[in-house]
């Protein structure tokens, strides 16, 4: 192979000129090979740094939502945690509650209580389970004796009212004084 040099004359000096290449063919070609290697190298590294840049972005928000999911999450977990705990609570109240066995003590407490609340109406009728009312006279209980000649009290078996509990009827109104209905109430204003 014959080298590519050769001597060109000018007729006048050349103004700014630069040598591009200089060499034989293989090793142009073998810089031109490096040339287009070195600007692959360093697109695909461009790309790369691109794609990365996009992913972290992807990931970022990704996270940011599910942060968000969390910080929505917690009160709603929260809440319903609450709402179960008061139900449980309740549902042990009720089995506590319903387990005691009926007195007359308890009887009475229960009759009073709900007395307390009808105490300036002239007349009224206090219901109770039928057992209660004959477990209330066998214990010759205060409350079945008339307080001072006033007669206003009157006691009255229903079948239609639990053991343990009573209703007092007034004109005004009715007064559940049941253990059930207590439970409810409670239950009511808890999860209100």
């Amino acid at each position: 192979m014959k080298p590519l040099r050769e001597t060109i004359r000018l007729l006048q000096p050349l103004k700014d000129a630069t040598l591009v290449r200089s060499g034989d063919r293989e090793s142009i070609r073998s810089a031109d090979l490096q040339a287009s290697y070195e600007r692959g190298r360093l697109d695909g590294e461009r790309a790369l740094s691109e794609q990365l840049i996009r992913q972290r972005a992807e990931v970022m928000e990704l996270q940011t939502g599910v942060l968000t999911a969390l910080r929505e999450a917690i009160p709603q977990v929260a809440r319903e945690g609450e709402r179960a705990l008061v139900a449980l609570a309740l549902e042990a109240a009720q089995k506590i509650v319903c387990a005691l066995p009926v007195s007359a003590g308890m009887i009475e407490a229960a009759v009073k209580e709900a007395i307390v609340q009808v105490e300036d109406t002239t007349g009224f009728t206090v219901q109770l389970h039928p057992e209660d009312l004959a477990l209330l006279e066998r214990t010759n209980s205060p409350l079945l004796l008339p307080q001072g000649g006033d007669e206003r009290v009157r006691f009255q078996p229903s079948a239609h009212v639990t053991r343990g509990g009573c209703v007092v009827q007034t004109r005004f109104g009715v007064i559940d004084a049941q253990r059930e209905t207590k439970v409810e109430l409670l239950r009511s204003a808890l999860t209100a």
